[in-house]
């Protein structure tokens, strides 16, 4: 398999897309596919949602992307030796031929989503094939490319998104066609949505979803890290192979859109009183004695006219808006384009965190990074730090950064709703 970052492929390529041999939970060894599978590793953030998973059945798939255990070497020997037992016990088998995947997702709120998930040949930001618009953390990046390293399996797939033209198209008729069959799976999990599975094995058919993706560059809507990792990986192999694809779904948002959120920081050893007082002069404050409904309404509507987030922890909610605009001038880079200086994102991390509350970034042990708007309250207020509650971007000004190669501070974006893991896997040598 020849793939960019080798001798033999360098050449400008579009999406490449493969059919894989998924892994898929026999469902008559667990109590239920709902019970087995998890959000993303990077959702699945408190405690107790990790032990709710644990718990919910023995073969949970938590036990494979979050293993417990005391060092990062302990956590990935333990997660390969448990997928290595799954796989002799036949609690998870390979499908017998490869194949592309369509997947739906459908809530009782009318959301519905439905992709294709195959292995992507990785392509270099040069290449302008696939597009980041975040930062990655180095450490989350080496605890990812360690797990995968000790399975030697990708674990769940990364959601990208494409905007197709054509509803006629290959890959768009091909999905229609695959949710009129009976489905490889169906389950509904306990957040309420609906998860069904299908594979597409005809050769004609896959040729022609390879064909049409192929013509479209795809943004990276959720798994920065993953996508780092994989390429990392590859890098450390020298000759083409397995190592050159990653699991991806593709989900084309013209057909599909997809929700935008925001994630939210949590600042510990920050009370809220103290970021407060930090502000005075720099930036608006006003306190909301309000419900948290009522709170995000009011971040809305400030968020339209400019720069604002909401400040909790203390039992209240505090507005924090209109920043000093010399403030920005002094704290903010001036060679980027001005979508980029005015993200919420970029004015949260350039100048409140570096130089008002001067909170590094890149610390685990100073900020956590968390989806849940109510739980990142919570915590704040049980552990006496500071909520930091974000108002989404829009996915164009998302898109349109990233084609001009600019990329949004880390977790600046959450689009959803991600893939459960659990449904598909991969191993690499299968």
């Amino acid at each position: 398999m020849n793939t960019a970052g080798h001798s033999e492929a360098t050449a400008r390529r579009g999406l490449e897309l493969t059919p894989f041999r998924g892994l898929r939970y026999d469902p008559d060894r667990v109590g239920s596919l709902a019970a087995v599978t998890s959000p993303p590793y990077d959702v699945v953030v408190r405690p107790d949602g990790l032990y709710h998973l644990q718990s919910a059945d023995p073969y949970n798939i938590v036990r494979l992307i979050l293993p417990q255990a005391t060092t990062p070497s302990a956590r990935s020997e333990q997660a390969a030796a448990t997928l290595r037992r799954w796989l002799s016990e036949g609690i998870l088998t390979a499908d017998p031929e490869p194949g592309l995947y369509v997947y739906e997702q459908r809530d009782g709120g009318g959301m519905l989503q439905r992709g294709i998930i195959g292995i992507l040949r990785l392509s270099d930001p040069s290449e302008g094939v696939v597009l980041p618009h975040e930062d990655v953390m180095p450490h989350v990046v080496a605890d990812r490319a360690a797990l995968m390293r000790a399975t030697s399996a990708n674990l769940e797939p990364l959601l990208l998104t494409y905007r197709g033209d054509n509803p006629a198209a290959a890959a768009a008729e091909a999905v229609e066609d695959a949710v009129g069959r009976p489905p490889l799976l169906a389950t509904t999990t306990e957040d309420g949505f609906s998860h069904r599975l299908w594979s597409i094995t005809d050769p004609e058919t896959v040729a022609g979803i390879q064909s049409d993706l192929a013509r479209h560059q795809a943004l990276i809507a959720d798994g920065h890290h993953r996508w780092a990792t994989y390429r990392r990986l590859r890098a450390e192999h020298t000759a083409p192979g397995p190592w050159d694809y990653g699991l991806v779904l593709l989900v084309d948002t013209a057909r599909y859109p997809l929700r935008v959120r925001a994630i939210h920081r949590l600042l510990h050893g920050l009370p809220v009183s103290e970021a407060l007082a930090a502000l005075d002069g720099l930036f608006q404050v006003r306190r909301l004695d309000v419900p948290l409904p009522a709170a995000l309404e009011a971040l809305a509507d400030a968020a339209c006219v400019g720069n604002a987030f909401l400040l909790a922890g203390d039992g209240a909610f505090h507005l924090v808006d209109r920043p000093d605009p010399d403030l920005l001038d002094r704290t903010i880079p001036a060679d980027r384009p001005t979508a980029w200086r005015t993200l919420d994102a970029t004015v949260l991390h350039a100048t409140l965190l570096e130089h008002v509350w001067h909170i590094p970034e890149d610390s685990p042990a100073h900020i956590a990074y968390i989806h849940d708007t109510a739980a990142t309250v919570e915590k704040a207020e049980r552990d006496g730090g500071t909520a930091v509650l974000m108002h989404p971007v829009r996915e164009e000004v998302v898109r349109d950064l990233a084609r001009q190669g600019v990329t949004m501070p880390r977790k600046s974006t959450s689009f959803g709703p991600k893939p459960a893991s659990g449904l598909v896997l991969r191993a690499l040598d299968v």
